[in-house]
């Protein structure tokens, strides 16, 4: 199913999906889920009943995310790891890149015109967050006693993190451009899913005792995706 009206928002069809609901995602785009068979009319009639909500909802996530760019960083800041790279740029008819010392990154494109260079900084940008973050997570659960089947690093437009009912954590590159300690947070709130597959007043019990400050931190997160630069998901 298509979109009824304009292009505000979208409809998505989920098989398992027993009533209608709304998601607005970071940028302000809408999406409507609904059962199989649901007519267009009573998807609008519920927008139209939600409507105060989502453009309250899409006015805070355009907040979210930072400006899209065109034109190559010099520069890319880690925040994570309070550290600043240096980028030059090298014409190459592969896409690449290479880092000579820490803190000096070369990227090699075409032309800087291409959308070559933004492919190699995004995989530039996933080598630096599997070296890393999957340590980093394996460290804070050893740490805190938490057990977890493996890692993976992702990508995501949505989600900071996830936890899978068989153990795996993924873990999004652009917890890269966050605070030490609201990346910290983050992944104690992965591994409490480990234990509470939910957001039940026990699951957030679990991640107080470990991380009394998570209320802060959470709401830094939330606004962590004005720290993303554009070429990620350009």
């Amino acid at each position: 199913m298509s979109a009824p009206t304009g292009s505000e928002w979208t409809v998505k069809v989920a098989a398992r999906s027993r009533r209608i609901s709304l998601r607005v995602y970071p940028g302000g785009r809408v999406t409507v889920t609904v059962p199989p068979g649901t007519p267009p009319l009573t998807v609008e009639r519920f927008v139209s009943k939600h409507r105060a909500w989502i453009d309250t909802q899409v006015a805070q996530m355009k907040l979210r995310v930072a400006p899209t760019s065109d034109v190559a960083p010099k520069t890319i800041a880690l925040t994570c790891f309070n550290e600043s790279w240096a980028v030059s740029y090298q014409s190459d008819k592969r896409a690449g890149w290479d880092s000579p010392q820490p803190g000096h990154l070369t990227v090699f494109a075409d032309s800087l015109a291409a959308p070559q260079w933004r492919d190699a900084l995004r995989a530039w940008l996933l080598s630096q967050a599997q070296q890393r973050l999957a340590p980093w997570l394996a460290a804070v659960a050893n740490e805190r006693g938490f057990h977890y089947q493996r890692a993976q690093i992702r990508r995501q437009r949505t989600r900071w993190g996830s936890c899978s009912k068989s153990g795996t954590i993924s873990l999004n590159v652009c917890l890269l451009f966050q605070p030490p300690a609201v990346v910290r947070y983050l992944l104690i709130h992965e591994l409490a899913h480990t234990v509470q597959m939910n957001h039940s007043a026990r699951f957030w019990q679990l991640v107080e005792s470990h991380e009394p400050q998570w209320r802060e931190l959470d709401k830094l997160l939330l606004k962590g995706w004005q720290n993303v630069p554009g070429w990620v998901y350009v």
